[in-house]
């Protein structure tokens, strides 16, 4: 694939990237809020945009079809996520001519939460693949795709030591991943940690953190457990007391996700990857607030 739209390439220019991820609403009401917020978002000119895979397939369809939507009618580049839950390699072969076809060429490849939720025993797609890092491997013997995977700030919630979590990101690599982008990140010396810990196993491509700032406490707090962590207690001591103002928390949790942003970046992070939720207004405050020109 040309280089110019590989993100693998792009994250490496040396420009900071900017980057935003959707998912698959689930109604007619859902779809209408989530390509107001793309068309939102398109003039802020990000380097790339990703749209979310259901586990076993359940937005498979969907996701090809807001993909496609991306790559024709706007200006933006589209990465599809494909994971390795509930699907043969068959399946996975036919998924990606989907996506060839529809004009994306960038992936993220995920193993994907079991089918029980996160923290549930994993159960392998019988004909499936077992890891992300054989997903990579399947990925890469086209020659069309760039290819991405997910890292984590503070170890993978299944990993018995941040050494193991090190040693299956090195994997990936080593499988021919170009790029990672992690879950959210919490604080910026759990991403400098990660970095470093990558850097030490010779995984040696860019990795973007996530970025989602907290609106709510409770539905970040529900998403946090999820990932098998705890909310930073510096964090808490500036939401809690807002706890039962909304707009002051909200107001809080913008300031606190653009001075991470700027922690970041300053850093030397290679770009931001906003988890938008499919809504725009966030995203485009923390923009401003880092006076990013669009």
């Amino acid at each position: 694939m040309p280089d110019d739209s590989a993100i693998g390439h792009l994250l490496r220019s040396g420009q900071p990237s900017f980057s935003f991820e959707f998912f698959p609403p689930k109604d007619a009401e859902g779809e209408e809020v989530l390509w107001r917020s793309i068309s939102e978002l398109e003039d802020l000119h990000p380097t790339f945009v990703s749209v979310t895979y259901g586990a076993g397939g359940g937005t498979r369809e969907r996701t090809v079809a807001i993909t496609r939507r991306i790559a024709h009618d706007t200006s933006m580049l589209p990465m599809a996520h494909l994971t390795c839950v509930g699907h043969t390699t068959d399946e996975l072969t036919s998924i990606v001519d989907e996506l060839s076809s529809a004009g994306i060429h960038n992936v993220l490849a995920l193993r994907g939460d079991p089918p029980g939720g996160p923290g549930t025993p994993w159960t392998s797609t019988p004909g499936g693949l077992e890891y992300a890092s054989e997903l990579v491997a399947f990925l890469r013997d086209r020659d069309d795709l760039s290819v991405g995977v997910a890292a984590f700030p503070e170890g993978h919630r299944d990993a018995p030591t941040l050494g193991h979590d090190a040693a299956v990101l090195k994997a990936k690599y080593d499988s021919g991943a170009e790029f990672a982008i992690t879950e959210m990140v919490l604080r910026a010396s759990d991403y400098t940690g990660l970095v470093r810990r990558a850097a030490e196993v010779g995984a040696d491509f860019p990795i973007v953190p996530g970025i989602m700032p907290i609106l709510g406490l409770s539905s970040m707090r529900t998403m946090v457990r999820l990932s098998g962590r705890e909310m930073p207690a510096e964090t808490l001591a500036r939401i809690l007391p807002l706890e039962d103002d909304p707009a002051a928390l909200r107001a809080e949790g913008i300031r606190i996700a653009t001075e991470l942003c700027t922690e970041l970046l300053d850093a030397g992070a290679p770009g931001l990857h906003f988890y938008t939720l499919n809504r725009s207004k966030a995203t485009r405050e923390i923009f401003a607030a880092l006076k990013i020109s669009a």
